[in-house]
């Protein structure tokens, strides 16, 4: 898995599948966007307007952790 963040946007992206391309993206809830796969997988899941919705302490830990 592989995480990034967009400061300009104040978005993060969790990739879960490297080897799978997305076919199609949905809105599951305002701001979250499930990526999908042909077999309509989570292939990858991006959270606009991050820093509403965690501190930015917290997201400075999650991508530490992760990293």
């Amino acid at each position: 898995m592989k995480i990034s963040y967009d400061k300009d946007t104040d978005s993060i992206y969790f990739l879960i599948s490297e080897s799978s391309t997305v076919v199609d993206s949905e809105e599951v809830r305002p701001g979250i966007i499930f990526d999908l796969d042909a077999q309509n997988q989570v292939v990858g899941i991006e959270i606009i307007g991050a820093g509403k919705r965690v501190s930015a302490e917290e997201l400075k830990k999650i991508l530490i952790d992760v990293a």
